[in-house]
């Protein structure tokens, strides 16, 4: 008996020897997770650095206050404020933007003359300090303010525009060769300006020297013009002459305040840029695209065009 159950016992432990090795052979067979090379570990954490740096200033972008655009202009002021401005110490300066002449027939004391034809782009000689506090003047105020508007567009930041001489109640000197009041009407040679009304507003024009704008400007003196303008290519508003004009073609790219002669009996004025052959007739100056649309707005307008003469 003892043999039998011997036996029995060596059996059961080799029943369960086998369990136990079936069982470690199962577990063997599940996937063991792959193991990470520490260059991988460091290209991933350099990759989620490079998201996380790219979220923040995604971020910082978003949250920005939108950067102005700085316009910079003049200020307009009384000629009571102007005089007042003249009496201080604090090395400001008055310009005439009139011609020569005109500044020689009469002019306020101290006032340095630069024409107003002569300011383009390019700083003045007479004006080297751009923080110097300008004050400005001509005629009527028409130039005064083209002048002032120029010089703000180059950088001078303190320009005071204050109308024109023909309103000035204070004192005046003259030129040497102006002495009398004949001599002074010789000085003084009138210059015709082409003046644009629409909606209630009034645009000043220096004529073109050229035939056409000579032939324009003959016809306008006898009496004024209205047309009905209409917009044509998101750039013009043109009209047809009653009668036709020389022309002086030649290629022009047109700006805001162009006022142009096309084939000879249409008129147009511009207010944005084109490129053709032209005749330009006058030039409405520091005018925008925007300061014209504002003016004459979209579809048909009656414009008036009509020439004055400076005295």
């Amino acid at each position: 008996m003892s043999a039998v159950y011997h036996t029995i016992s060596v059996c059961r432990g080799a029943v369960i020897l086998l369990l136990a090795a079936v069982l470690i052979l199962l577990a063997g067979c599940g996937e063991a997770p792959a193991a990470t090379s520490p260059a991988e570990t460091a290209e991933s954490a350099a990759e989620e650095k490079t998201t996380a740096e790219a979220a923040e200033t995604t971020a910082a972008e978003e949250n920005a206050a939108p950067e102005e655009t700085k316009t910079m202009t003049y200020t307009q002021i009384s000629q009571e404020e102007a005089r007042e401005m003249m009496e201080r110490d604090d090395g400001h300066i008055i310009i005439d933007v009139r011609r020569p002449d005109e500044y020689e027939s009469g002019h306020i004391p101290g006032a340095v003359c630069i024409p107003n034809e002569s300011i383009e782009t390019e700083p003045p000689a007479e004006l080297p300090d751009k923080e110097q506090i300008i004050l400005v003047y001509c005629r009527s105020g028409r130039r005064s303010k083209d002048a002032s508007q120029k010089l703000a567009n180059m950088g001078y930041a303190n320009v005071y525009e204050f109308g024109g001489i023909i309103d000035w109640t204070g004192e005046t000197v003259t030129g040497a060769e102006t002495e009398d009041a004949e001599s002074l009407a010789d000085a003084v040679q009138p210059v015709a300006q082409l003046i644009i009304e629409a909606n209630g507003h009034t645009f000043y024009a220096d004529f073109e020297d050229n035939p056409s704008a000579e032939a324009l400007c003959e016809k306008l003196s006898s009496e004024p013009l209205e047309l009905s303008l209409h917009d044509y290519g998101g750039f013009e508003k043109v009209g047809d002459l009653p009668w036709e004009l020389p022309r002086s073609d030649e290629s022009i790219t047109t700006e805001s305040g162009d006022i142009i002669l096309y084939q000879g009996d249409q008129i147009t004025i511009y207010y944005d840029q084109n490129t053709w052959d032209f005749t330009r007739l006058a030039k409405i100056g520091g005018v925008s695209t925007e300061d014209l649309l504002e003016v004459l707005g979209s579809g048909d307008v009656t414009v008036t065009f009509r020439v004055e003469w400076s005295e």
